[in-house]
């Protein structure tokens, strides 16, 4: 009894240390990241899953740089870029930043419209996406930087459901285990294409700012003292490593999933989600279709704030408006008003003919030409002792930037290549 109470205690005592970092990597498993997911288990089997182990480490140094960032800094990433390099840099970095957010809204809202119909086929999937749409202007306009934080901790729950689904199907656990930690690469173009567009999912520059605007958001609302000392800087280390390996978790078994599933039985393309949860359900049985659809929904809630909030904090800092998801309406009508219009925007996707795939694609194309600016960027600053004082970027922390950083730049490369071929 006193052992159960003692683990009660230490898992509440985590989850209230949990913040930006959790937020952040389960809203990196959006909508459209799960049909990219899906779509490397379907074409490859089992043969993409030691992905999960590679982009962790990766994910976590960049995130965790831009977190200290917006910690030491009590600012944005925006801010920061505004005041320390030339404003040529920030306005390509909105110029490309702007459209391709957008564009991932307008995917994430019409696969959780799909799903939506899909479970429910009198609605139509159109009024879904309004629905879903209303939902989450009214809640972002409504409640408070601290209720929204906690709403959007809860909703990272959802994509513990994508956990439970390859366990309710058999599973060559022997072949898993090989395929996770021996990695199979194959020099075609089909196979670098899945790469690359796992790579530009895992790791997107909109997280970037999330992160540090949040990280900046947590410091001015928190209790604790004013000063940047080795616990918090801890506590924030913790919050992102879990942030991020609960994602990489995520895209580790939705690609189990498909890959013992859907390639198994021959079903090698998969463009948007709902393609993904209707080849299930045949295949692996009403509730494997159902978790995963609900996971769709859950995820879309969690990841779309995350986008328009991103964008919205990203303009606002530029522009000097005021800002911040603790003030109420009538106290930062540009803020608000921007989250409003790239949602709409996003919702209108669906009605002028742009396709989720269509979608993904652009999106993927201006991720990756500004993720490695991005990430040379954000390791100058953390490097930079005018900026971060004593708390520049470790040893660790450089190495792991400069592979991202190489890795991110032959990704957005062979993007390119690939869209000529």
């Amino acid at each position: 009894m006193k052992r159960s109470k003692k683990f009660a205690v230490k898992i509440r005592k985590i989850f209230r240390l949990l913040g930006p970092g959790l937020v952040t990597g389960a809203s990196d498993d959006d909508p459209s990241g799960i049909a990219t997911y899906s779509q490397a288990g379907a074409q490859f089997g089992y043969a993409t899953l030691w992905t999960a182990l590679l982009t962790f480490p990766l994910m976590a140094a960049v995130q965790g740089m831009c977190a200290r960032i917006g910690i030491v800094t009590r600012q944005g990433l925006t801010v920061t870029l505004k005041n320390h390099y030339p404003k040529p840099i920030l306005y390509l970095m909105l110029l490309f930043s702007f459209p391709a957010i957008t564009l991932n809204i307008g995917a994430d809202i019409q696969g959780m419209g799909a799903v939506g119909h899909m479970i429910l086929p009198q609605i139509p999937a159109f009024a879904f996406s309004i629905i879903f749409t209303a939902i989450l202007l009214f809640v972002i306009i409504k409640y408070p930087y601290q209720r929204l934080a906690r709403i959007l901790k809860w909703l990272c729950l959802s994509v513990l459901l994508y956990i439970l689904v390859p366990f309710l199907v058999r599973q060559d656990w022997g072949t898993v285990l090989k395929n996770t930690f021996v990695p199979v690469i194959r020099f075609n173009k089909e196979f670098l294409s899945i790469l690359v567009a796992l790579l530009g999912t895992t790791i997107s520059p909109y997280l970037f700012f999330w992160q540090a605007t949040m990280e900046a958001e947590d410091r001015r609302h928190s209790k604790r003292k004013i000063m940047v000392d080795k616990k918090i800087l801890s506590d924030m280390k913790e919050d992102v490593n879990i942030g991020m390996w609960l994602s990489n978790v995520v895209m580790f078994f939705i690609i189990l999933t498909t890959g013992s599933v859907l390639y198994k039985a021959g079903i090698r393309q998969i463009d948007t989600v709902d393609q993904a949860a209707k080849a299930l359900e045949p295949l692996a049985g009403k509730l494997t279709y159902l978790l995963f659809a609900i996971g769709v929904i859950g995820t879309g809630l969690l990841a779309i704030p995350v986008l328009a909030g991103s964008q919205s904090y990203m303009l606002a800092e530029t522009f000097e408006w005021n800002e911040g998801l603790d003030k109420k309406f009538p106290q930062a009508k540009p803020f608000y008003i921007a989250i409003i219009i790239s949602l709409l925007i996003g919702l209108s996707l669906d009605f002028i003919g742009i396709t989720p795939i269509q979608a993904l694609v652009y999106t993927a194309i201006l991720y990756g030409i500004t993720a490695p600016v991005l990430i040379a960027i954000i390791m100058h600053i953390g490097n930079n002792k005018k900026v971060m004082k004593e708390f520049t970027n470790n040893k660790l922390s450089n190495f792991l930037g400069g592979l991202t950083l190489l890795f991110m730049t032959a990704a957005a490369f062979a993007l390119i290549y690939f869209q000529f071929q």
